[in-house]
């Protein structure tokens, strides 16, 4: 049986997607900022008799969806063929891969990156080098964005202003960056999609000229150091294998791939 969920099975939705904080970062987040019963989110439940095994959650044109075993896939294709603007799918590529074939939409992108995950820094960080990392004010805010600007790879960033202020305000998001010794921001690392239990960085840059001077490494170990204090898991998408082997050097691992697809309007 697929049904809306509603506060009431609360409990039994984080007891299927809480062991997996980092790979349901997305839905815990979602559910703890909208809830229920919010016009702009649903989320969806298939019951085994009293046991929770698959949730679908929509927010706005987003659709995610998470299970641990087999589960409806024409009734989950239903429900999202039913939208008939453009929407996204997400998840991990081998609970979305076998859903694919039933969804009755042009698809516009389709793209799979590696999904990372830690829990441990697998070394012992420099605490003192780490004194050099700020974390990112509002009277920051602006020159952090001029800086992702001039990136090539984040040139066509769509963070603002409002979006700095709105993690802030909801704690969804922060950002560490570090200076030279001229006082130039040369690097910055942020994360998104907090929740309780996980955050997802982000945002992982160098200004150019300063590569390979270990500016953005302190960021990262920052952030990190910080965020597992906090008790939560980290995560990450890459889809550059150099580029995973920085992040793996401070305790990523591999959890899988995770398909993003965008489709078309009916």
């Amino acid at each position: 049986m697929i049904r809306k969920l509603t506060k009431e099975d609360h409990v039994k939705v984080m007891e299927l997607i809480e062991p997996k904080a980092a790979e349901n970062l997305f839905i815990i987040g979602d559910i703890e900022a909208f809830g229920y019963d919010s016009d702009e989110q649903d989320v969806w439940g298939q019951w085994e008799q009293d046991s929770l095994i698959a949730v679908l959650l929509r927010y706005r044109e987003n659709y995610i969806v998470y299970s641990e075993t087999e589960y409806d896939l024409k009734r989950i294709a239903e429900i999202i063929n039913s939208y008939k603007q453009r929407c996204n799918l997400s998840g991990l590529k081998y609970i979305v891969d076998p859903l694919l074939p039933y969804i009755d939409k042009v698809t516009r992108v389709h793209r799979e990156m590696y999904y990372a995950a830690c829990e441990e820094i697998s070394y012992a960080v420099n605490l003192e080098q780490t004194k050099q990392v700020e974390y990112l004010k509002p009277v920051d805010y602006e020159e952090n964005i001029k800086m992702l600007a001039s990136i090539p790879e984040f040139a066509a960033s769509n963070v603002t202003i409002e979006t700095r202020e709105n993690e802030e305000k909801n704690k969804t998001g922060r950002t560490y960056f570090i200076r030279d010794e001229k006082g130039t921001m040369v690097a910055s690392a942020s994360t998104t999609a907090e929740n309780s239990h996980s955050a997802m960085i982000v945002g992982v840059c160098t200004r150019s000229g300063y590569e390979r001077q270990g500016f953005a490494t302190k960021c990262m170990e920052k952030l990190c150091i910080t965020l597992l204090a906090e008790g939560k898991s980290l995560c990450l998408f890459y889809d550059n294998p150099a580029a995973g082997n920085i992040y793996k050097r401070l305790g990523f691992e591999d959890i899988g791939m995770w398909s993003m697809l965008r489709y078309e309007a009916e």
